[in-house]
């Protein structure tokens, strides 16, 4: 046989090996990487993750997938991305291992970045929820709160994305072009012309803030006053009072003796009238 033949022959075999197994490396990776997706998928179902998912809000992140199914599909890709540079490398050096290797190499950023928004999330809707139970008496409660979530889901969005490496020369240049304005429109607010501006409303929010007082001070005391009525006219009958389900409501079920003092129940009834009136004289303010 003639040697250059041979030698071409020899070349040709060895590359359709290497072909073959690359074929079967992949193969064998996407089944695996099929069978443990399901696994996570399934296993992470059985957790309850997706109850925790839907309580802290991350449902709304992940579209038409479930939390789980999206995690197990990561999962899935990501063991394919193992399978592809196992594969290749046994071609030796060549771009496409290189670039598999720096998306590799780049995963666990990205994984640490979808913690990152993971937590501000988390973080975000609980502080939306103790601003705005806290404030539930008053007018602007809800909007705080919901100020505060917004700026702490951007906080964690710009961290994230720092993280991951993307998009690092623009997210920082805004960071830093926000906090400046901010500072810029202090400064020159506050020692400049919007002195004014600025007095007149904070005395308007002071003077919303004061009346919202009053106004939650004004339910507490009609409140306080029905408890006073309700106890004083258990401790005339001399019976077990039932407990009124809604503020304002008298117990009809229980029935004064008929060795009541008519005295003591003026008094609660006077006690109750007032209670309502203070009641009917709370009307929510207009917001800022």
């Amino acid at each position: 046989m003639n040697p250059t033949l041979q030698v071409t022959l020899g070349a040709l075999a060895y590359i359709g090996l290497k072909i073959l197994a690359c074929a079967a490396i992949l193969v064998i990776g996407w089944i695996i990487a099929k069978v443990i997706g399901s696994l996570v998928d399934k296993g992470l179902a059985k957790a309850r993750f997706n109850h925790l998912a839907q309580r802290t809000g991350m449902d709304r992140w992940t579209g038409r997938y479930t939390p789980s199914g999206l995690v197990g599909m990561v999962v899935y890709y990501a063991l394919l991305l193992f399978t592809f540079q196992l594969a290749f490398s046994v071609f030796g050096p060549n771009p496409i291992s290189n670039l598999i290797d720096d998306v590799i190499a780049w995963l666990p950023r990205l994984i640490v970045a979808c913690v990152i928004i993971v937590v501000a999330v988390a973080i975000a809707n609980a502080v939306f929820n103790v601003i705005s139970n806290a404030l539930a008496h008053f007018s602007y409660g809800r909007t705080v709160g919901r100020v505060a979530q917004i700026a702490i889901i951007a906080l964690g969005a710009i961290a994230a994305l720092n993280q991951a490496g993307i998009a690092t020369t623009i997210t920082m240049p805004v960071l830093v072009a926000i906090l400046a304005t901010i500072a810029g429109i202090l400064i020159v607010g506050v020692g400049g012309g919007l002195i004014a501006p600025m007095r007149a409303r904070w005395e308007r929010a002071l003077d919303k803030i004061e009346e919202e007082s009053g106004r939650v001070s004004a339910h507490l005391k009609a409140r306080a006053a029905e408890q006073e009525a309700a106890s004083a006219l258990t401790k005339d009958r001399g019976d077990t009072m039932v407990q009124p389900k809604y503020p304002g409501e008298t117990p009809s079920d229980v029935k004064p003796p008929t060795g009541a003092k008519p005295t003591a129940e003026e008094a609660a009834d006077r006690l109750s009238q007032k209670a309502s009136a203070l009641r009917n004289d709370m009307k929510p303010g207009p917001e800022l």
